[in-house]
């Protein structure tokens, strides 16, 4: 199973970070070899508009199987479930408390969907 995790940097022992879309990284662990990898989330977090279609979609392109996040917004969420990704809300911070959790089958889905943080451009 392939599980990814927003991060804020380029190390497995960093915690999670708040933001799934504005994360500037994300963490992908393989349970099959125990190895780990890093892709960088920049174009989405550093987007003015549309960051969580932006991290959707760099999410479903890592044909990752799980996804552990403490929120996401609804554009990206509705994008994610449809790639048949599912979606873990995180226990505390720690990245590797948080795979060793899904592994033992001890999180639960993301409930919790919320709106986004959309830009209306002011108005």
């Amino acid at each position: 199973m392939k599980i990814l995790l927003p991060i804020e940097s380029k190390e497995f022992k960093d915690t999670i970070n708040d933001s799934l879309a504005r994360a500037p990284y994300f963490v992908i662990y393989n349970t099959e070899d125990n190895s780990s990898y890093y892709i960088s989330n920049y174009e989405a977090a550093n987007s003015q508009g549309g960051a969580g279609i932006k991290a959707g979609q760099l999410i479903l392109d890592s044909k990752v199987d799980a996804l552990i996040t403490p929120s996401c917004g609804q554009n990206a969420a509705d994008l994610i479930k449809a790639g048949n990704v599912k979606i873990y809300q995180t226990r505390g911070k720690s990245v590797k408390v948080n795979v060793e959790l899904l592994i033992d089958n001890n999180l639960s889905l993301l409930e919790e969907i919320h709106e986004g943080l959309h830009n209306h451009g002011g108005k």
